[in-house]
Order: structure tokens, then sequence, then C-alpha cells
């Protein structure tokens, strides 16, 4: 079942025309990362520590380079030392040195699969030979796993230079605790100690794998004259031309990056592992050198989403008023700082209204991979623990779930404890669609249960650029620079035809690199649509605008008097017969009216709005097993305004469905040597099309301002909901609350069986 009731009706926007790209994918034709191929290109391969914590003492890469066919072999010793500077992921800010320390251990190698070395050849086959041909002497170290473990000041240390940056008091003493975030409004220990009703808890979740399709790849080209190309597929081609430039330490303007189709990213591909290490290989080889992760590698040594460890308390009086929370979040860096903490506290503390407030969080390193966004960056694990506490008080209460939530609710006008000012979100509007589905009258069985979630993410802007020009033909090619994940193809062409009045069909949207468009951030954080969406509409309106002068000079006329309508000018002067002139008309005449019509523009809005969500989710739980099977689901989310329909609504069933992974199955699992023990889809347990029903969908429409056609980004709370609604669905099907993540058959059989 999908619900989807437009405010109003547009000719273009809101309908679900073919994606522009589709041939291209179900055919095969279209190129991604492992499949584009440079004249004179030779295979890269990655030597990976077998230690989680090692200090490496040599590397002899000198038996590899003699190996008939190998051109090239680097360590991190080639790569440039860059202490104190950092560079724009798009979603962040990230430390240079430490990307290169990623890219390419130098002193040590901080997890299992950490890249210590490369070689080049003139085949795959000799390039893994090559590796094994390569001397390591490493010095093996004590390592951590357990995030709590890491965060105990008797732990291992991976970084001797460390010191906690942020709220606590400056330490000079070594420590894996990064960084420190603290919020205190009111006085919430008083608060929650006179409430009518606590729920409180530690909640534990591990790190996950975003689950995108195609590995890591990139072919890069050192010419000889110092220029340096790279083909990959990534979120984000200016953030891998600043990131590679940074790493290497040479100018951007010497780094051109061309994206190619991008097999899935969620966040996973905002970072680099493989390209400067591609660019050294090729400096070094004089040849453009392709660089591939396998499957293995990918769970290994690129970014899973960060886990956390939280402890809990939320309370309310008996009217069912929020009076306050208090949480000490610990979120799991991985190798290198970057886990959260200035995320998590936004995510709690921006959906409903709490008089007093007392927040901790802290981001600890460990001996796993560095991590990396996943839709809605660590939203879906504070929000597990949030919404189960939230269920928990509403049922102390006997408040219907949907009610209490509703009660407590940010509305349009509010300010909530970050100080984010609400404007026109939709949070209640979700919660009172939720309210009337049907789904939540739908009869449940013996073991069944029903859960609901809300969910919220903060979306953002940001710096973007849209190039539209007209070709003789009347056809318009709309050119962007950030890689088509979500189909933003076709939203770009969908708003393009609607400001322009020319049919859909005849729109091209195309992907330009880094020397072809200006300059935007990565696809990523809901905000394709809405920003350089807006920079195409503003585009389209500079043609409209040029395409009214002139008009207006061939007609002789005031520019008053001409109006764009339809896809084409009109005039409007009094006694003035002449006909319309359309868009293909305007073009075909461009040469003798002025010139080409075309426009660029760039823009960088923050105006963008929060996005919320509310699941409904059933579930039975075989008593005997354990095991959780998911009946039925109810997606309710406010988009703003839905561009295309088929494609918000994918990304809504998309995101329950890794949310459903998230909660039910998916860890990553380390033996006591600190070597992951499921580095593939095989035991790394993702949901298949089996496992899951229909996920319905209802789209809710509450249009942002600051759009032309009312956009708010929809990516990424869809994932944010699961974990919760399934968790309060177990609890109302089982009579326990589990707080530990994944709910596991034999972790909810040990739940229903008192521990055993």
């Amino acid at each position: 079942m999908t619900e989807h009731n437009p405010l109003s009706q547009f000719r273009v926007v809101g309908t679900r025309p073919v994606r522009p790209d589709g041939i291209d994918k179900v055919t095969g034709k279209a190129i991604y990362g492992p499949d584009h191929v440079a004249p004179g290109m030779i295979h890269g391969a990655i030597l990976r520590s077998p230690h989680p914590h090692a200090r490496i003492r040599s590397i002899d890469t000198s038996k590899a380079l003699a190996l008939p066919g190998v051109k090239a072999a680097v360590t991190g010793q080639d790569l440039p030392h860059l202490p104190g500077k950092s560079v724009s992921l798009g979603e962040g800010e990230a430390d240079l040195a430490n990307l290169s320390c990623n890219c390419l251990a130098r002193d040590k190698a901080l997890y299992e699969g950490h890249a210590v070395a490369a070689v080049a050849a003139t085949s795959a086959s000799i390039a893994r030979e090559a590796l094994k041909l390569i001397t390591v002497d490493y010095e093996v170290l004590p390592h951590v796993i357990d995030l709590e473990d890491a965060a105990r000041d008797d732990a291992p240390i991976l970084h001797p230079d460390l010191r906690t940056q942020g709220a606590e008091e400056p330490s000079d003493k070594p420590t894996n605790i990064a960084f420190t975030f603290a919020l205190k409004q009111g006085d919430a220990a008083k608060a929650l100690d006179g409430a009518a009703a606590v729920a409180s808890g530690r909640f534990a979740m591990p790190p996950v794998h975003q689950g995108y399709i195609e590995p890591h790849a990139c072919v890069a080209s050192w010419n000889a004259d110092g220029q340096g190309q790279v083909w990959c597929s990534s979120q984000g081609p200016f953030m891998v031309r600043a990131v590679t430039a940074g790493v290497l330490d040479i100018p951007v303007s010497d780094v051109r990056v061309t994206p190619l189709e991008i097999g899935g990213g969620f966040g996973g591909k905002t970072t680099i592992y493989l390209e400067p290490v591609a660019m050294l290989l090729s400096r070094k080889a004089g040849r453009p050198v392709r660089l591939a992760m396998s499957r293995e590698d990918v769970f290994r040594a690129s970014g899973p989403a960060p886990g956390l460890v939280v402890d809990i308390r939320i309370g309310a009086d008996a009217e069912g008023n929020l009076v306050g929370i208090e949480a000490d979040m610990l979120y799991d860096a991985g190798a290198f700082p970057g886990g959260g903490t200035m995320l998590g506290p936004l995510v709690l503390s921006n959906m409903y209204r709490y008089p007093a407030v007392d927040i901790r969080t802290r981001d600890a390193v460990s001996n796993k991979p560095s991590v990396a966004a996943y839709r809605a960056p660590a939203a879906p694990q504070i929000t597990f623990a949030i919404e189960s506490c939230i269920d928990d008080i509403a049922a102390q209460l006997g408040m219907d779930p949907i009610a209490f939530r509703l009660k407590n609710a940010l509305r349009p006008g509010d300010t909530s404890a970050m100080g984010m000012e609400c404007g026109e979100i939709g949070f209640v509007e979700c919660l009172d669609s939720a309210n009337a589905q049907d789904h939540l009258k739908a009869p449940l069985g013996d073991n069944e249960g029903r859960g609901i979630a809300a969910g919220y993410w903060i979306n953002i802007g940001g710096a973007s650029s849209a190039s539209v020009s007209l070709a003789e033909d009347g056809s318009v090619a709309v050119v962007t620079g950030n890689p088509d994940i979500g189909g933003s193809r076709a939203s770009m062409a969908i708003m393009a035809s609607e400001r322009l009045g020319v049919p859909y069909e005849k729109v091209r949207p195309i992907i330009g690199d880094t020397a072809t468009i200006g300059y935007s951030v990565v696809t990523g954080g809901s905000r394709t649509t809405f920003a350089v969406g807006r920079a195409v509409v503003q585009a389209c309106d500079t043609i409209i605008a040029d395409m009214k002068k002139r008009a207006a000079n061939v007609w002789q006329v005031a520019e008053d008097d001409v109006e764009w309508r339809n896809g084409a000018v009109h005039c409007t002067a009094k006694g003035n017969d002449n006909a319309p002139m359309t868009i293909t008309e305007m073009a075909e005449n461009a040469n003798t009216t002025g010139g080409p019509i075309a426009a660029e523009v760039s823009i960088n809005p923050h105006d963008s709005l929060p996005a919320y969500g509310v699941h409904i989710c059933d579930v039975a739980v075989d008593p005997e097993t354990g095991h959780v099977s998911i009946k039925r689901y109810t997606v309710v989310q406010d988009v703003g305004r839905a561009i295309h329909p088929d494609y918000v609504e994918g990304q809504m069933q998309g995101g329950a469905v890794q949310g459903i992974g998230w909660a039910l199955n998916e860890a990553y699992i380390y033996n006591s040597k600190g070597c992951l023990d499921n580095p593939g889809f095989l035991d790394y347990r993702m949901p298949v099309a089996s496992d899951l029903p229909m996920i319905d969908t209802v789209i809710v429409e509450k249009p942002n301002p600051a759009h032309p056609y009312g956009v708010k980004g929809v990516g990424e709370v869809p994932i944010v909901p699961p974990l919760a609604a399934i968790g309060n669905a177990v609890k109302a099907a089982t009579g326990k609350r589990i707080r530990e993540l994944p709910m596991s058959p034999d972790r909810v059989f040990a739940a229903i069986n008192g521990g055993k």
C-alpha cells in the first residue's frame, strides 16, 4: 500500500517518469568504479595488516619490485607528513594526517586490514603475487576492541599524542577519548527524581556496515605534466579532489576527478581509501593504476557506522508532560577520532520538548576501522534508546504511545534544547497520519506485537552548483556535480522541466567532473534534491529572464510587457499581436538574439528543514527459538514535497529495510585476537526479500518554504525509527525490553527465558 495525495498539482513535479539512466543500468552499459579502463592501465593491490594493533618496525618491498611485471611499490613513508591540517568531507571536517594514515599506515597498524603497502603490476595476479614478497616486521601490541574497554584509563593507547578535546578539563595524559560534549539546561536530576513515570537503562549497539553493493574502486593517472586524474565511484568528486590533493600535499587544481556510476554509498563513500595510493603508484609507474577493494577488504578496512553505548533516563509528570532527560553517550570512532559526538545530542534534543536536559557524549578510538557516515549518522543509535524509553513511559502512564508523543512533540515555533528554531516541520502531521492508519486497527495473533517509533534528521544544504543550457532544438542540458545515488538525474530533470515548461523527455541531466562544473559538496545528508535542485531552478529562472529580455528586444516592447508561461514567451503589451515564441523557437534563433542561452548558478543554502518520520511495525516472536519475523511494516514521513514519488517511496522502503537489518541481525563480530570473523555477506546477515513483508509508505507533504517546490530531504530519516519500532514491537509481544542490538534469536530467547 502506498499513500500519496499531493497538496497541489504541478505539470511534472509529483509525477513518475522513467529514470534517464535506467536503460544503461539494466542493460549493463553503465560504467561503475571497477569498470573504467584507461589506456596503458596497470593493476594495483594493497597489503593489509593481519594484526589489530602493531608497531611497524620496517617494510621491505625489494623482492616485490624484483618480480617481473611489477612497476611500483609504495608505503606510508611515501606520503607527506601533514600535521595540523584539516579538510572538508562535505558532512564535516576531517584531519588530513588521520586520513593519510588511514590510507597507508606509517608507524603503527591500528586495525586488522589496515593498509601498510601497495604495489602496481601489469596484471592483477602479478600484483597479488608481489604482495606475498613484501616483508613487514611487526611488533604486535595489546589491542582493544570493546568500546567500553577502550574508554577505560588502563586501556591500550592507540595514539600516544591524542588528548581529549571539548567539554572536559584538559589533560596531558594519553587517552582514547578523542572528544567530549556536554549540554545542561535546568536541573534534570531533580526533575527526574520527582517524575511520575521514569524509563531508564543502558542501551548498546555495535558498528554496522552500510551494505553498498559496489566495493570501493578507482583508476588514477599522474601525468607527466604533474596533473592528476582520478575516476572513481564516490558520493562527492569535489571531496575526492580536496582530500586526495590534501593527502598528497598538492594544489587541488592539479587533480581532476571524474565521477563514475556508483553502486550505493549510504554515507560510506563520503571519504577516501584508495585514491591517494593509486596516484602515488601511478606517479612511480608512469602508468594509470586501478585499485579496487574486495568485499572482504570493504568489511575489514572501510568505515562502518559507529557503535554506541548510552545510559539514559527520561521522565514525565502524571499528565504526560516530559520533565527531563539525562544521557551519557559513548560513540565508537574506530581507529581515528570522529564518531558522532555532536550529532547524537542534536538528534536527542530535536524531537520532544524537555524542560531539563543533562547530556554528555564522548568519542572513543578502538582497534577497528575508522567509522564513516551511514544514513542519518549517529541518529538510529540514540533514537533506539530514546524511543524505547518514550514507549515505556507511555505504558507506565497508561497513555496511547502516539498520543504521548503528540503531547510532547516539537512544533513550528518551538526552540529545541540545542537551540534549533523549529520552522515548518511536520512531526505532528506524521504522528497524526500514523494515528489514522488502518495498520493500527489490524488484529494481532499469539506471540505477536506492534510497535511504533518516531525519528528525526537535521538535513543539510551546502555549496551547490548547476549549469543549464539550451540546444538549438530546444532540448535542455542540466549539468550538476553530484553523483546520482537516489535518482537525482530524474529529480533535476523534473524540476527543470517544470520550471521551463519543456517536456521531461527533452531534458538531459548530466553529471559533470570537477573541471566542468562549479563546486558542490557531497551527495549526502539528504541535500541534493533540496540544494542542488534549488541551483537548477535558479539557473532556469536566469534563462527565463534572459529569454524575456531577448523577446522584448525582438518585439520592441518593455520587458515588463513580456511574461513566461507554458514554455513560451508571451507579449502582453496592449495593441500588440506578436505571437508567442516557444523555448524551441528561442533556442533556434539564439545566435541572432544575443548568442547561446545558458546559465550557471552556485549557491550555499543553509535553510533546509529537518525531516521527521513515524514507523509502525508488527512482529511475531517464536518463543522456542527467539526468532523475530516482521509481519507488517508502515513508514510515514514528511518529505516537504515528493518530486518523484517512486524515488521517495523507494528511499522510505530502503531505509526501513536497512534499519530492520540493524535491529535484528547485523553486527561486526570480532574474535579474541581482534580479528573480524564475518567479513562478507555470507556471515554478515543483511535482510533479503524473503525476510520482509511489503513495506507500506505514506507520504506526508508539508512544504519547505525555502525550496521552490517545497522539498525536504528524504533519504536519511527512514533508517532512524526501525530499531526502536522493532524493539517496541518485541516488547509488546514478549513483555521483555531488549536494550542491546542486534535482537538476534539467541538474545531474544535469553530475554524470554530470564537470561538463560
